[in-house]
């Protein structure tokens, strides 16, 4: 099995509160945290595009690792919201890294890319070398290219992150994964062209809170809930990941949680999320770290992941 070797992060400078947004959406600060957690988010500037922010976290990435792009062997790109149809930013990121003629593939699944990202680059790794795998999503422009609804608007900032899958050494060896797709809820969360996004918060609630303990059970087979050291999720939503917390019946604090100060950053959150919490704590040998995603499509899946 291949190794998590090293993750990356960018967020942008810019810092929007809740009150900024209490104040364009006309309700309450506190509401907002109240409902989802999170106190604020980043916006990123005109310049700080899906593709730049995705260099700017591989690198972050690359870095760590002590890794020359040079010797990446595959990229997967993750990206819900990037500028334009076609081509996608995977090939626009490799380039800008100085990772010529390798390929790079375009995720474009919102909020749960990132795993799916992983669980390709684990397949694909023994065979092209180390694979980098990005997310990056710049949903303030996603947000502020139609009315705000206060629904959806509290809810997301900008980010990428990034995770390095190498055949060979890492910080942690992935032991397995589960990932599933049910494209019957494909309407309930959507973004069209030239639209709105669509979320039906109810369902997507719903389905979440019960897809998500069912698969992390599913990837850890025999092995109980309780044996995890840590649980490293997509940053939805905080009400939501509490809510796991007890189904799984295990204590909140094992769930990482970074939403807070950053929001839903989508697909990015994840790796976000694990880049943070790897530099302040990090894999302990033997300890079991779990992966978990949820997003539109709707898809979603799990990682067990072995510290060395």
């Amino acid at each position: 099995m291949p190794f998590l070797r090293a993750f990356g992060s960018f967020v942008p400078t810019r810092v929007v509160g809740n009150e900024e947004l209490a104040a364009r959406l006309g309700c309450e600060a506190e509401w907002i945290r109240d409902v989802s957690g999170i106190a604020e988010r980043r916006y990123a500037d005109a310049a700080e595009t899906v593709a730049e922010m995705g260099v700017r976290a591989a690198g972050d990435c690359l870095g760590r690792a002590g890794v020359d792009a040079k010797s990446i062997g595959c990229v997967i790109v993750s990206s819900g919201s990037f500028e334009r149809r076609f081509p996608g930013p995977a090939a626009e990121v490799a380039a800008r890294l100085g990772i010529g003629g390798a390929p790079a593939f375009d995720l474009p699944i919102a909020s749960a890319g990132s795993l799916f990202g992983i669980a390709l680059a684990a397949e694909v790794a023994e065979r092209c070398g180390p694979v980098l795998v990005v997310a990056s999503e710049k949903m303030s422009s996603v947000m502020e290219g139609a009315p705000l609804d206060k629904n959806t608007a509290i809810l997301f900032g900008d980010g990428a992150g990034a995770c390095l899958v190498d055949p060979r050494e890492g910080l942690a060896q992935i032991e397995r994964w589960r990932l599933h797709s049910d494209g019957s809820f494909a309407a309930n969360l959507r973004l069209e062209f030239n639209q709105a996004l669509y979320m039906d918060g109810r369902t997507v609630i719903l389905q979440a809170a019960r897809k998500i303990p069912a698969v992390i059970r599913e990837v850890l087979g025999e092995s109980a809930p309780a044996s995890v050291g840590t649980f490293l999720m997509h940053q939805a939503n905080q009400n939501l990941i509490l809510k796991i917390a007890r189904t799984l019946e295990v204590a909140p604090e094992r769930f990482f949680s970074n939403i807070a100060r950053y929001g839903n950053t989508s697909s990015a959150s994840l790796l976000i999320a694990a880049a943070e919490w790897n530099a302040q704590h990090g894999f302990t040998r033997g300890e079991s770290v779990v992966l978990a995603v949820f997003g539109a499509g709707f898809h979603w899946g799990a990682m067990l992941a072995v510290g060395l």
